[in-house]
């Protein structure tokens, strides 16, 4: 090999401009409106289960997305997606159920999105705008009559604006979060006491980080792009420098972005703890309303003269949590369409692709996904309890577990058995899921 050869391989494997896209790519996936639940949930008991919640963030965060990528490095097939790795290691079987879980891992997403946007406009008119109250039924059916017009004669701009409106909507969490400062308050330390604490219990210690887990898989979440990602890196990087390298490549990735999505969250979700109190986090619960909306109505409801920060964070809040919500929402409906297409092709048209036009599958799917979201956002069920009991559950069994049995049943990653990250992940994705029973209970 000549020196040259060997410069060109050194400057080769550099970390490269496409690395840092691809880091800040994923961190924007996953910092949307389910950031605006999390501080909800983590500061609901109090300080303790928080700094638990700190600690497992990023191994949580890290390890789950990690064991997904691996699973997508698996398949032989570089240019291949999740879809066509499954299927090579289970059969069309696989592919089946690999399309059932995105559908049902995104569909309730919108539900909650629905909800959250219906709450979130009812609140800011109510209260910032002091209006009359609305029919609750209207203004759900308005707002996703209003985001379906969008979608379907817009797609390409709407794309185009929500890309742009990551990293402002990033920004402004890290805004908030350093603007709440002077109003930090000691009542989140006051209820820390050693004969209070209590580790089991319907609000204990335990219990709080279990359902807290559930809630940091919702909100860390990044998985709908893990697929695209690694099919990207291996694209660039395996042909020349092999799949190891490419996994390491990954890895540095994914370890970055969950750095960055980590600090930006739990500094938030701190940041809404010290100035409001875990008892006004129970109270946000209770309202089914955004961190965020909560904050611009106790600013409102301040007494006195209000400082300059304070009137603008009243109004820009609500604003803020609208624009991340209606960035979620379109986000991930255009999963969700591709998923209910998916499913319709395989069995409505038994595979035939050409039974139905793009625009028809469109239509079909964009009236049954937009239906049942009204129908959910007029009843109005509670938003934290819907993510714990269906939406982190569904993700869990995507991110954490299917890996999890690929490991054991697949030679390709069969390297990985018996290694100690394999136990947490399962573990994570166990607990999540078993939240379905104890909101049974």
């Amino acid at each position: 090999m000549t020196t040259d050869s060997v410069t060109y391989s050194n400057q080769g494997t550099m970390w490269r401009k496409s690395d840092t896209t691809w880091t800040l790519g994923l961190f924007g996936t996953a910092i949307g409106a389910g950031v605006l639940f999390f501080p909800i949930r983590a500061g609901f008991g109090g300080l303790i289960p928080i700094l638990i919640m700190l600690v497992l963030a990023y191994p949580i965060a890290f390890l789950c997305h990690r064991a997904l990528a691996r699973l997508c490095l698996s398949g032989s097939n570089i240019t291949g997606n999740i879809t066509d790795t499954v299927e090579e290691h289970f059969g069309k079987t696989g592919g089946v159920i690999i399309t059932f879980l995105y559908f049902f891992a995104i569909c309730p997403l919108l539900w909650i999105y629905g909800v959250t946007i219906t709450n979130t406009f009812m609140t800011f008119w109510e209260n910032q705008l002091q209006l009359m109250p609305l029919n609750r039924g209207l203004v759900a059916l308005v707002l996703l009559m209003a985001m379906a017009f969008i979608i379907f004669f817009g797609k390409d701009l709407m794309v185009k604006v929500m890309s742009f409106l990551v990293f402002p909507f990033i920004a402004s969490l890290v805004l908030i979060s350093l603007s709440l400062i002077p109003y930090w308050n000691a009542s989140v330390f006051e209820q820390v006491s050693t004969s209070s604490i209590s580790l089991l219990g319907h609000d204990g210690i335990l219990v709080n980080v279990w359902l807290g887990i559930a809630i940091m898989v919702f909100s860390f979440n990044f998985s709908p792009i893990v697929s695209s990602f690694v099919e990207s890196k291996r694209e660039e990087y395996e042909p020349e420098f092999g799949k190891q390298f490419t996994e390491d490549r990954c890895s540095k990735i994914i370890s970055r972005a969950s750095m960055l999505m980590v600090a930006v969250v739990m500094f938030f979700a701190f940041s809404c703890l010290f100035t409001l109190s875990p008892a006004m986090m129970a109270d946000a619960k209770a309202q089914n309303i955004p961190v965020l909306s909560y904050l611009a109505n106790h600013f409102s409801s301040m007494a006195g003269g209000k400082s300059t920060f304070s009137t603008v964070l009243e109004y820009g809040a609500s604003l803020i949590a609208l624009v991340a919500i209606f960035k979620s929402f379109f986000g991930h409906y255009l999963g969700t369409l591709e998923g209910m297409n998916g499913l319709i092709v395989k069995f409505a048209c038994k595979g035939d692709k050409k039974k139905y036009s793009t625009g028809k599958l469109n239509l079909i799917s964009m009236f049954f996904i937009m239906g049942s979201t009204w129908v959910v956002a007029y009843v109005n069920p509670n938003i934290l309890d819907l993510i714990e009991a269906m939406g982190a559950p569904i993700i869990a069994s995507l991110l954490c577990l299917l890996p999890m049995y690929a490991v054991r049943k697949v030679p390709a990653l069969a390297k990985y058995k018996g290694k100690p990250e394999n136990y947490f992940v399962t573990i994570v994705g166990l607990l999540t899921i078993l939240n379905i029973f104890y909101k049974l209970i």
